[in-house]
């Protein structure tokens, strides 16, 4: 007799400043989705908003700083429920000054307990300069009892040291693609249609391999 395929539910919960993240998600959703995956989406809110762009240097400066400095923000309350009953954890969410976002941080601090005993996959938006930020991730994982997965890092595809600089002037409120210099090197802001779509293969390729598993 032919072995059935047995029901997996995935929690995918994520932090999105700018959309890109997002659309990373969306996409990983649609690739789970096609294969039937039991899906629970937690997007996770600021209790004070966060606002794209900031209102200038200085300000994104001082962002910077504070998230250099891993300082937390409080974050909306969420369904404890849905993430508890999961089999399989992804956690999205940008790379902020070398580290994991505020919110990402303030979910850990409150709800890490519910990812005990769970695989997790953290899902990364970043420039470069993303291992620290994975690193630090797997060490809380780590700590709270839950296996880390290798990160599915999606890089924002232009070169340095225009990247960081396009980068800060988009996060600042003003347009690299409006100075003579920068718009030569800067092309675009985020994530590629290739990414999206390679975001939403992976996640189809990652169902196929959990419900072999169940199986």
């Amino acid at each position: 007799m032919e072995k059935q395929k047995k029901e997996i539910k995935i929690a995918i919960i994520y932090y999105s400043y700018s959309c890109q993240t997002a659309q990373l998600i969306k996409s990983i959703e649609k690739g789970l989705s096609r294969k039937g995956i039991d899906l629970f989406i937690q997007r996770i809110r600021p209790v004070k908003k966060i606002f794209f762009p900031f209102s200038g240097v200085l300000e994104t400066l001082s962002m910077m700083l504070k998230t250099f400095l891993r300082k937390r923000m409080p974050i909306e309350q969420i369904d404890t429920w849905g993430i508890s009953s999961a089999d399989f954890i992804i956690l999205g969410g940008p790379t902020w000054s070398y580290n994991p976002s505020g919110p990402i941080l303030y979910f850990l601090d409150k709800y890490g307990e519910l990812l005990k005993g769970k695989e997790v996959l953290p899902v990364i938006s970043c420039r470069r300069y993303w291992r620290h930020h994975y690193y630090y991730l797997k060490k809380r994982l780590r700590a709270i009892g839950a296996t880390c997965e290798p990160a599915w890092v999606f890089n924002h595809k232009v070169d340095e040291p225009w990247s960081t600089i396009g980068t800060f002037m988009t996060l600042a409120g003003m347009n690299p693609r409006h100075h003579p210099l920068i718009r030569k090197h800067y092309s675009k802001y985020g994530h590629s249609k290739r990414q999206l779509e390679e975001a939403r293969a992976m996640a189809e390729d990652l169902a196929k391999a959990l419900l072999k598993e169940k199986t």
